[in-house]
Formats: structure tokens, sequence, C-alpha cells
């Protein structure tokens, strides 16, 4: 059965994750950006990523981070893009452009031309990233411009193949603790008369999925972001902005309402690859089995989620404009869970994966809209 429930698109044209870096190096000085957002300048800026930190999410369990919740009356509720899934929403928050143009369009999708998948986090045996993902990035743009561009993060962050890939450009530092990442940033905020800092932090996603994003630890998690921003926020040199957003929300997802190709032969028939992820997969299908597996899919989980082809989903405008050299990296069908459902192939995933409790990925206000929160600089 076919849900009547209307596919909609991220709003990529009323400014998202992708425009968060333009719109801070503008307000730096950086001439002819052409920002999104007008934001008041500053000498040098702090842009900070919680992975997970969807912004309907964060609204629900603010009581968590009462710091945090102070700046929901001046903030945003912006777009990440689809799949609302790490690898995707960090070439849109790198490049400044929408999936179909960086063509960093899900977590695990097809190389064309070599019959396999390329997981896009780990890039184990991937393609050379800056061939993959060509377009410079904001970092880049910014250190040519003039300004002092650090990146903190894990160290095995550094050189990695989405590292490589989306957000490369400046120095790299390497910090492994919150509050380590916290003090690397203000010290480099410090020393810096125009600078440019990222920090990122992951371990809010991790907790999420491996406990659930409703979970009591998600909480913690939650309140030790929320004290370590505050004294980010408070230690800044007055000339310094701060910026805070994230990649994507996560839906808690029951065991119960869990798909598996590997159990399911009328789901699996025709599929050659599935890539994607759980809440949203990818199908790359056999020759000629596209129209089957369409109608299959619908039939089954058409109550539950939106089940698309292709041209589809690049006519509705899923992935942003849709460059044609990136066209065969998307699935022939695109599967976004309406519900809190997954599908899971066990003769592929990981068992850690397959344990997952918060999943991520698709179409759904908890997954795709993200805070932005701009605390401007006090002095200039």
């Amino acid at each position: 059965m076919t849900s009547l429930v209307p596919l909609r698109a991220p709003a990529y044209a009323e400014g998202g994750l992708k425009d968060v870096l333009p719109s801070v190096v503008s307000a730096l000085g950086v001439p002819d950006v052409g920002p999104r957002w007008v934001l008041p300048s500053a000498r040098s800026a702090v842009v900070v990523l919680v992975d997970g930190l969807g912004h309907d999410l964060l609204r629900r369990r603010g009581g968590h981070a009462p710091w945090l919740r102070s700046l929901f009356a001046d903030g945003k509720r912006i777009a990440a893009g689809f799949p609302s899934t790490t690898p995707v929403s960090m070439g849109s928050f790198g490049t400044g452009l929408d999936p179909g143009s960086h063509g960093m369009v899900g977590f695990e999708v097809l190389i064309p031309g070599e019959d396999r998948l390329l997981n896009e986090l780990s890039w184990e045996d991937g393609p050379v990233p800056e061939r993959w993902q060509p377009r410079a990035t904001w970092f880049e743009k910014a250190a040519a411009r003039g300004l002092d561009v650090a990146r903190i993060g894990p160290g095995f962050f550094d050189g990695s193949g989405l590292t490589r890939a989306a957000l490369r450009g400046g120095r790299f530092v390497a910090a492994q603790s919150l509050e380590a990442r916290v003090d690397a940033t203000l010290a480099h905020a410090r020393s810096q008369p125009a600078s440019l800092t990222y920090l990122y932090w992951g371990d809010l996603d991790k907790v999420g999925h491996v406990h659930g994003c409703e979970s009591w630890q998600w909480g913690d998690e939650l309140e030790t972001i929320d004290r370590q921003l505050a004294r980010l926020a408070d230690g800044l040199p007055s000339d310094c902005s701060l910026t805070i957003t994230a990649d994507h929300g996560m839906v808690d997802v029951p065991m119960a309402h869990r798909f598996d190709l590997a159990h399911d032969p009328d789901l699996a028939a025709g599929v050659r690859h599935s890539g994607g992820e759980p809440r949203a997969p990818q199908l790359y299908c056999e020759a000629g089995a596209t129209d089957d597996v369409l109608a299959t899919w619908r039939a089954r989980l058409g109550d539950i989620a939106w089940i698309v082809s292709r041209d589809e989903a690049v006519a509705a405008g899923l992935f942003g404009p849709v460059h044609d050299e990136h066209l065969a990296r998307i699935g022939d069908v695109v599967v976004a869970m309406r519900q809190a459902h997954a599908v899971v192939d066990s003769r592929h995933h990981r068992p850690e994966l397959l344990a997952l409790i918060g999943l991520h990925g698709s179409l759904t206000d908890d997954e795709v809209p993200v805070p932005l929160f701009h605390v401007a600089a006090r002095a200039t």
C-alpha cells in the first residue's frame, strides 16, 4: 500500500546547515561571500558542531541543558539535509553546498563502475577523497583569505577520508575529551587576531545510538556538553563570536520495528546492493528489477515510509540540485522511514550496527531540523 502522506524535501532554499560557515566567514569581514544570514561582525569566530543534537530533540530534553535552552529565543531551526546522516551533513557543512552538488549523498553509496559500496563515514578502501569531493571547503576558502583556521577533534580524524573530502583546510589540532577540546579552542581563539576555530564533539550521537536518545544516559551527556559550552562562551575573547549547530537528530527504533533483508526474501528480491542506512535505505537494483522492487517495497512498507525512484527523489528535491556526475551514486530506489521503523541487512551490516537503538537518516522532524545558535562578539 502506498502512503498518502506527501513527500516533503528539506527546505534547502530557506537556509540550512550548508549556510552556517559562509555566514560566519562573511561576518569576519571576508568580502563577496553572499551569506544566507547577516551576522554581527567579529574579528574571530568559533563554530561548534555537536553530532546528533537535533533541534526538536534538544527542545524536548532541554531541562538537561539550561545554558543552551537560554539561547532558543534568538536561535534558528534549520535543515540539515537528506539523508540526515553525518557524512552527508559534513559535506554540506564543509562545502556550503547541497548533497546533490557536493556528491556525498548517503552513509553507504555505490561507487559507479566498481559494483561496490563506499561507507562515507569509515572510508575503508574508498576512492581518493579529494577526487570524490573536489569542491573547495569553507575552511580552505577562509585560510586562503587570511584567517588562521584550526579544526579541533579526535586525533584519528586527522587525514581521514571524510575529513579530507568534506572538512579539509587550515590545520588540525588533536584533543580527546570535550574539556580538552574546549581548552584547545580557547587557546587558539585567544592567540590569533583573526581566526576561525571549529570544534567537533561526537559523543552525544554515540550515546544516542547505543542507549537511545530518550535515555538517561543521553540526558547526562547533554548536561556535560551544556556545561562545557557555557565555559567556552564565558572564556572567549570579547571580539570572538560563537556559533553552535549540529548535523542531524535521532529516533529510537524498537527492535520489533525492524525488517531484515536477510530474512525477508520478498524485500530482498531484485536488490543487488542495500546502501544508505536503516532509516533511509538506498537500493541498487539488479538490471531491469527497479520497477518490481518499487512495487514490492511500496506494497509492504508504503504505510510507514516514503518510497520513490531515483528520478522521483531528484525531482522532489530530496538532495537539492543533483549534478549529473553524482546521479549514479544515488540508489535506484530511495526509501525514507516516516515512522519509528528501519530496514537492516544482517548479511551486510556489522553486529554493532544491528544493536543500535537510536537511528537517523530519514526526513522526519526528529531527524532533519538542527539548531543554530549564534552568540555575537561583545566588541569588535
